[in-house]
């Protein structure tokens, strides 16, 4: 073959192979699994069951909304009444349509929207969905979302035993107590949880004296967003609170009051 045959040759193989499909590329996870053995990057449809972590949550780059314990929040400041009211019509439209209905709070000036998939207890890609399309609705009616406003307020209950305890208050306050749960809670979503923390310190008069620290069977747990954890832990420090532990923050940290009277403050990051 002259030198000439061997370049038209040569060059139709290159030809070929250009024309020739790649063969598809394996997609692997940060830490070399494949994707489909994590549950990630996938071609497939996200499962509408599978309950989502707050790094799931932040993946979905949903600027607006935040994970606040197992539901996703917003809170949308609309000026007026009028305007809050036309959202919560686009709301109630899209719930209806996706068959997925969430918490909607209006007040005068803004309107706060709660979503969970109350079938699995968290929340999942059909929160996702709506919360986007909600948002959508929100941007064109020339609302602004508030992530700095969001929080939910606990209180917990120091106690020996919960189970001595807890039937009292779920019938006092009307709430439910779930089974394998320290906590009761209000069936509307209206009041804060109660918890209990079983604790080994002093829980009474005579334990005081006892043990000469201060009784503190109540405290408050207040859960943030993540961003806004700093500002808040400052402000309180400003007003003449003093930094008790932050040893597991952002998890959470705890302050205290002049009088040591104890609060903490709140995140979603480093549970799990």
């Amino acid at each position: 073959m002259s030198d000439e045959q061997q370049q038209d040759h040569q060059d139709q193989q290159d030809e070929q192979r250009d024309e020739t499909p790649a063969e598809p590329q394996e997609v692997h996870a940060p830490d070399g699994r494949d994707a489909h053995e994590k549950g990630t990057a996938t071609l497939e449809e996200p499962d509408p069951k599978a309950v989502l972590d707050g790094h799931g949550v932040e993946a979905a780059l949903l600027d607006d909304w935040r994970i606040m314990f197992d539901q996703l929040h917003a809170r949308f400041e609309t000026g007026d009444f009028a305007t809050g009211l036309a959202l919560v019509d686009h709301v109630g439209k899209a719930a209806e349509a996706a068959d997925h209905h969430p918490d909607v709070d209006l007040r005068y000036g803004f309107v706060e929207i709660h979503l969970s998939s109350h079938d699995v207890g968290g929340v999942t890609s059909r929160d996702i969905d709506l919360a986007r399309t909600i948002s959508d609705h929100a941007g064109r009616l020339g609302a602004r979302a508030a992530t700095e406003k969001l929080q939910v307020l606990e209180i917990a209950l120091d106690t020996r035993d919960l189970y001595e305890v807890r039937p009292f208050w779920a019938a006092l306050l009307a709430y439910d107590a779930p089974e394998d749960d320290d906590a009761v809670v209000d069936p509307d979503g209206r009041g804060p949880t109660l918890w209990f923390q079983v604790t080994d310190e002093p829980v009474t008069e005579a334990d005081r004296q006892a043990a000469a620290s201060p009784v503190q069977r109540f405290h408050l747990d207040l859960r943030l967003p993540p961003e806004d954890a700093d500002r808040r832990i400052k402000a309180a420090l400003d007003a003449g609170g003093t930094l008790v532990s932050d040893a597991v923050a952002p998890r959470f940290t705890v302050l205290a009051d002049a009088q040591g009277n104890k609060a903490c403050v709140t995140t979603w990051l480093g549970r799990g």
